[in-house]
């Protein structure tokens, strides 16, 4: 059977050049964003950036050929980019239009291409080759779109990679406290939540097509 983790060596060094980011500036920053920013603002800040998600998500959904998802996904959007002023209002949800979360990767992941193998990118993190592709797309289908400048983009991003963080720090937190070997749980857990959604999306794939 052939190792997931080929690259190891290389993997390790680059896991460690980002724990030391996510360390000394990443935390502290979320860590300070969530003192002095008010739980209200810290939620459409995240439902801001999750609806511009949710654009590329419905993309994702129709080459998956899931096309009721995606139509729920594209009306998810539609409502909270009106009703919901731009998206900073999250009406969809209570509305039972879920949230999914689909990227280019899991498209080719439910196409059949195999992962390839597990990469970790300086500051970007887990991937694998196949979800490599995903970066690109990610990037495109991105608030940075909205503005123009580099100094808007890099803005924009920072905020965005804050605010994340921030909705993160319990689960790092915990990670930090049970994992002996974080490097090795970390890919582990990010490879298997990987193939679960490539499976589920196969699944509801499948399931379409026979409703067809």
């Amino acid at each position: 059977r052939h190792s997931p983790d080929p690259l190891e060596s290389w993997n390790r060094d680059v896991f460690a050049f980002n724990d030391s980011v996510d360390v000394h500036v990443l935390k502290p920053l979320a860590e300070g964003y969530v003192k002095v920013t008010p739980d209200p603002v810290r939620t459409g800040v995240r439902n801001f950036f999750g609806n511009i998600s949710d654009v590329w998500t419905s993309v994702n959904l129709f080459l998956q050929g899931r096309f009721k998802d995606g139509a729920a996904s594209t009306m998810r959007v539609m409502v909270n980019s009106t009703l919901g002023l731009g998206g900073l209002i999250d009406l969809s949800t209570p509305m039972r239009l879920d949230r999914y979360r689909e990227d280019l990767g899991q498209t080719l992941g439910v196409w059949g291409m195999p992962s390839g193998p597990y990469l970790v990118w300086p500051i970007m993190g887990p991937s694998t080759v196949r979800d490599s592709a995903s970066i690109v797309g990610d990037t495109y289908f991105s608030a940075t779109t909205l503005f123009d400048g580099a100094r808007e983009d890099n803005l924009v991003r920072l905020l965005n990679g804050v605010s994340t963080r921030a909705a993160y720090l319990s689960a790092t937190d915990l990670v930090d406290q049970v994992a002996l070997d974080k490097y090795a749980f970390t890919r582990d857990a990010y490879l298997q939540r990987r193939q679960s959604l490539i499976d589920e999306g196969q699944s509801s794939h499948n399931e379409d097509a026979e409703e067809d």
